[in-house]
């Protein structure tokens, strides 16, 4: 059989290595096993060769396993746990990557947490997958031709995004491929739920990986003519007539812990100008439709709506409250489990309108338990977000931020994707494809995390249904502002 892989793996224990380079040796195709070292450590196993780098993920390194691969595939497993290979694993890779001529294959695997295998399905890479955090698994199997000419033109030495920046270079030529087969097993080491791990990417101890992502990613964008310059178009206020200067909005479906909380935080708001309250009430049964009419027969700021369709999702709610007669001319988000930091949010937010020039306001919050108790990694300010390049860098992260605001006009021309998740997220884009988002950076409401968030504790199967929507909405987004450029004749 003809050994046609190098591999590359991180530096571990002994134990893990020896496991490893076995079950790459035993497949019969690697000729050769590297391992990347810290140019501060010392190899631990003389069985294979090594190469001293300043980690796995940097530019430097990449380069290296590019000048070090005579073979055909280059394959990275990027665990420092024991790697075990189902059988013909690197041949069913190397099969699909020549039948499809891709540059680049992963695959599904099975993850041990615990001593129990548990199956871990992908999904498909797209356009508009430009997230830094795509799972591809621990185990990619790259064109050796494709890594080298994508590494030549690598031009800016990252410690963190060099293998996304190598992948995203990748992409601009050649398929990435998705193999819906297990193929390997891995050990799975990160047992945190999916809601503790959703904001590890605005964790100010990221931060410095974050500020090279969006470098690498703004390189591509450019790269594939979908870059945006920061030239927006102009907003007046003066669309339609309002009575209220603002609605807030809450979309709610049994609530009744929280509801009445999230409807006074907003009924304590001090303002100079009329407001209220649009509550849709998404056919609860706990208890929550009672509260919500308690507060309307006692406030007349308060508008219960319980729509006519019972097929409305988060965004469908929305868009019963932005078409509603007594709609204001902006409209502010407050989700049913979270409330307002103080009574100034509402001024603070139409303030920053007018004073902005914006289409869209997002502002920032503080990370809480039930109990309103601080809770890491704090305040979430997305403070990544700048005026040349925030829409752009948009396209990369996962969400906007919060609270969210809209000018009433230009919400109802695009309307609401009728869907429970990412429908902030799909607006939001559009909006910033024509229209400068405006940001407040001090804490505007408190956020909730509890067990009955919608995303607190998915399984691999509901994240795999987000994500790939999310993706989706990044693809629509990518073609969308190639169209603008082309139309706009920018090179």
């Amino acid at each position: 059989m003809e050994k046609r892989i190098t591999c590359f793996i991180p530096s571990s224990d002994k134990e893990s290595i020896g496991f490893t380079t076995a079950s790459l040796k035993d497949s019969g195709l690697v000729e050769y096993i590297t391992i990347l070292i810290n140019e501060d450590k010392d190899p631990v196993n003389s069985d294979v060769s090594f190469i001293r780098s300043q980690g796995f993920t940097s530019t430097a390194s990449v380069k290296k396993m590019a000048d070090a691969a005579k073979t055909d595939y280059i394959l990275t497993y990027s665990k420092e746990f024991q790697l075990d290979l189902s059988k013909f694993a690197l041949e069913r890779m190397i099969q699909i990557c020549e039948d499809t001529d891709a540059g680049m294959v992963y695959s599904d695997y099975f993850e041990n947490k615990n001593n129990h295998l548990l199956p871990h399905p992908l999904i498909d890479y797209q356009e508009g997958s430009l997230r830094d955090d795509f799972n591809f698994g621990s185990v990619i199997l790259y064109k050796a031709s494709v890594f080298r000419e994508a590494c030549s033109r690598m031009d800016t030495e990252f410690q963190f995004a060099g293998l996304y920046d190598l992948r995203l270079k990748v992409s601009q030529n050649h398929k990435l491929v998705h193999i819906p087969e297990m193929l390997y097993t891995e050990v799975e080491s990160d047992t945190r739920k999916s809601g503790e791990k959703l904001f590890d990417y605005v964790d100010p101890r990221n931060r410095a990986a974050q500020i090279e992502m969006e470098i690498a990613c703004t390189k591509h964008l450019k790269d594939v003519k979908a870059w945006l310059k920061p030239e927006f178009n102009k907003i007046r206020f003066d669309a339609g007539h309002f009575e209220y200067e603002a609605s807030v909005i809450i979309p709610v479906k049994n609530r009744v812990k929280t509801i009445s909380d999230a409807i006074s935080s907003v009924l304590s708001q001090q303002t100079r100008f009329k407001f209220n309250l649009i509550v849709v009430d998404n056919y609860s049964n706990d208890g929550t439709t009672d509260l919500i009419q308690s507060f309307a027969k006692e406030n007349n700021k308060v508008v219960h709506i319980i729509p006519e369709r019972k097929d409305l999702g988060i965004g469908g709610c929305w868009n019963e409250g932005i078409f509603h007669e007594q709609c204001g001319k902006f409209v502010i988000q407050l989700d049913s489990d979270d409330l307002y930091i103080n009574d100034n949010v509402i001024t603070r937010i139409v303030e920053a309108f007018y004073s902005q020039q914006c289409a869209m306001v997002v502002g920032s919050y503080k990370m809480v338990n039930f109990n309103l108790e601080d809770i890491p990694p704090g305040l979430i300010d997305h403070k990544e977000w700048t005026p040349d390049n925030g829409r752009n860098n948009a396209l990369r992260i996962n969400g906007l931020g919060a609270p969210r605001a809209f000018y009433t006009p230009v919400l109802r021309s695009i309307r609401v994707p009728n869907v429970s998740y990412g429908e902030d997220y799909a607006v939001g884009l559009a909006i910033s494809r024509q229209y400068q988002i405006g940001r407040i950076f001090d804490p505007l409401y408190l956020c909730r995390r509890w067990e009955e968030n919608s995303d607190s504790a998915l399984d691999i199967n509901k994240m795999n249904v987000y994500n790939l929507y999310k993706d989706k909405i990044r693809t629509i987004e990518f073609l969308a502002r190639k169209q603008l450029i082309k139309s706009n004749g920018d090179n």
